[in-house]
C-alpha cells in the first residue's frame, strides 16, 4: 500500500512539474537581468551587450531534442522574422547538458539550425550557468526583456497550444511585444511553460 502511494505521489509531482510557471529562485517579471556571454553556432561568443540598437529581446530556452521545442521551431523563426526588424530579436539558448541529452551538443545544434534555417543566434549554455538565473525549467521557456533597463516583461510559453500551431487562439509573446512596441503595459505577463525538463547530469 505504501509503495502504491509512493508511486502515485511521484506521478503527481511529474505531472505538476510539466506545467511549471517559474521557479522561486529565477527572475520574476519586473526584475533586471544580468548580461551573459555564450557560444553561438558560428563558434563566436554572443552577449546581449552586442545588441546596442535593439529595444529588447525575445529570449527562448529551447533545444534540439524536446518534441515541444521541435513543435515550436517554426513559430520561433516567425517571431524572429517579424520582430527583429522592429527591435525585438529572438535569442535562442539551449540549456541542456549535452552529456545528459544526446543530440543537444553544439555540433548537433549547428546541424539543426542549418536544416531549419534559423534566423537567430542559437547559443549553448555551456556549464549551465545562465538558465538557473532565469529560473527556466522547460524547453521551450520564453522570457521577453525590454531595454534600456533589461527588465523582464513576460515569462512563459510562446502561445496557448504548445503542440499544434494551427490550434493556437492566443499568441502570448506577440501580444506582449506588440504592447511594448505601442508603449503599453502587457496585460498577460506570466503563463505556463509547457515542455520538457532541462537535462542535467
Amino acid at each position: 500500500m505504501k509503495f502504491t502511494k509512493s508511486i502515485l505521489l511521484v506521478f503527481v509531482v511529474l505531472v505538476v512539474s510539466a506545467f511549471t510557471i517559474k521557479t522561486a529562485d529565477g527572475y520574476q517579471v519586473g526584475d533586471t537581468i544580468e548580461d551573459f556571454k555564450l557560444i553561438n553556432i558560428d563558434d563566436k561568443l554572443v552577449s546581449l551587450s552586442d545588441y546596442s540598437d535593439v529595444k529588447g529581446f525575445i529570449l527562448i530556452f529551447t533545444c534540439n531534442t524536446c518534441p515541444y521545442s521541435v513543435a515550436n521551431e517554426d513559430r520561433i523563426i516567425a517571431l524572429d522574422l517579424k520582430y527583429k526588424k522592429l527591435g525585438y530579436p529572438v535569442i535562442a539558448i539551449n540549456p541542456n547538458d549535452p552529456k545528459a541529452s544526446k543530440g543537444d551538443s553544439l555540433e548537433d545544434m549547428k546541424v539543426r539550425a542549418e536544416e531549419k534555417g534559423f534566423s537567430f543566434p542559437y547559443l549553448l549554455d555551456e556549464g549551465q550557468k545562465v538558465y538557473p538565473k532565469f529560473g527556466a525549467t522547460k524547453t521551450p521557456h520564453v522570457f521577453v526583456v525590454s531595454k534600456p533597463g533589461m527588465k523582464v516583461e513576460y515569462i512563459g510559453a510562446v502561445d496557448n497550444n504548445s503542440r499544434d500551431a494551427d490550434a493556437v487562439t492566443e499568441k502570448y509573446v506577440e501580444n506582449v511585444v506588440d504592447a511594448l512596441l505601442s508603449g503599453k503595459k502587457p496585460i498577460k505577463t506570466n503563463t505556463r511553460a509547457i515542455g520538457c525538463s532541462i537535462k542535467v547530469l
